[in-house]
């Protein structure tokens, strides 16, 4: 059954493995050797020459013992900064980092756990379904690795994501995200002999922000302003200021609302400083662009992964519970595709900071509800005809 100290192992070989966004291709070539060990089909899709990763989605199918529909298992491989030279440290049943970098139990912990749960199935003989594992690139910089993956490849029509905490939940809703840019442009000049001459951006810019409503609109919306920069030194009214942003709601109208919302702040303010000038020549003047980073996903409470997980939990003496997320994953991107995607928990707290931990006994738990959810796959009905799972 489930092996700790193998998990332990595992975990450790993955994490001092460095594979920072885009720069995946050293622990994708280790995992794809493991899986083939295994008698997994690896295939590698062509999504890193469209992103920019010196490597591409790992794709592994396993035939399985018993006929049926297949599942797909899915973690992503690249972490954060500081995510170079991790040292981890195993004590009192907790892994963390040295405290100079992250962990990278942002999905490495989701890694070890599937490759130790095939193992089990390889060495038990143990009763299973085919398996459709994807390993994605890029999943931290905006789920590139997902959106960029060849779905063609896949056959699978439900599975798991593990890319949370919580071991006794399964994400199934989780919000639409709007991902916004502005550019405001103004007109320089020398900020000390002819400062009225101006149009200072980021005057402009600044002027839009403070009169917008961040952070938590209310229960199932959030709005953010995560980044500015302009300017080009303290002496030059500034020319050009470029904000980015998101909009993230459970709800498609609020997102919507919402974003239409912050145009029309940015666009007043730029207006009303032009309609306050008797010369403008075509400043300040606004461009701005909107685009869907990532679909809401509202999975039923009697879809079948829903019902797969909490009955592997019950068997297990455990409760499994349905939860919202503000978050996006690459089960986002899968669920859109129509692979209906559920998120589990590996135990994985504080991701992407010095703080980053993990217990061991989380990742067993989890390994073992992932076997039990495969075992109950195994003895499922074959769909007929138009059947849905």
């Amino acid at each position: 059954m489930i092996n700790k100290d193998r998990i332990a192992e595992t975990f450790r070989f993955l994490v001092e493995t460095d594979s920072i966004s885009r720069e995946e291709g050293r622990i994708c070539l280790k995992i794809q050797k493991i899986l083939e060990s295994m008698g997994g089909e690896t295939i590698l899709d062509h999504a890193g020459l469209a992103i920019g990763s010196d490597t591409d989605n790992l794709i592994a199918r396993f035939k399985g013992i018993t006929p049926g529909p297949p599942l797909l298992l899915n973690a992503h491989m690249d972490t954060v900064e500081p995510g170079r030279g991790i040292r981890p440290i195993l004590k009192d049943g907790v892994f963390r980092s040295d405290g100079t970098t992250i962990l990278g139990a942002d999905c490495k912990s989701a890694i070890a756990i599937i490759l130790e749960v095939l193992r089990v199935l390889q060495e038990d003989n143990f009763p299973h379904g085919p398996l459709e594992i994807v390993f994605t690139v890029c999943e931290e910089i905006g789920l590139l690795g997902a959106k960029h993956l060849d779905f063609s490849l896949l056959n699978s029509k439900y599975g798991f994501a593990l890319d949370a905490s919580d071991t006794n939940g399964i994400v199934t809703r989780a919000p639409s995200a709007n991902h916004f840019e502005f550019r405001v442009y103004g007109q320089d000049a020398h900020a000390g002999a002819a400062p009225e001459k101006g149009i200072n951006a980021i005057h402009l810019a600044s002027k839009a922000i403070s009169e917008l409503k961040l952070g938590r609109i209310d229960s199932e919306t959030t709005c953010n302003i995560g980044y500015i920069r302009g300017g080009r030194a303290t002496n030059i009214v500034p020319d050009l200021v470029t904000v980015k942003g998101e909009v993230r709601s459970h709800n498609e109208e609020q997102l919507n609302l919402k974003t239409q919302e912050i145009k029309a702040v940015f666009q007043k303010t730029v207006d009303e400083e032009k309609s306050g000038r008797d010369q403008h020549d075509g400043f300040p003047r606004l461009e701005c662009s909107v685009s869907l980073d990532f679909p809401r996903t509202n999975i039923p409470e009697t879809h079948k992964i829903v019902t797969l997980a909490r009955q592997a939990a019950q068997n297990l003496g455990r409760t499994m519970k349905t939860k919202m997320t503000g978050g996006g994953s690459d089960a986002s991107i899968f669920s859109a595709k129509g692979i209906i995607t559920g998120v589990l928990g590996t135990g994985m707290r504080d991701m992407h900071t010095l703080r980053e931990s993990i217990l061991l006994d989380d990742m067993v738990e989890s390994a073992r509800l992932l076997l039990e959810i495969i075992r109950l796959q195994s003895k499922e009905p074959i769909p007929v005809g138009n059947e849905q799972p």
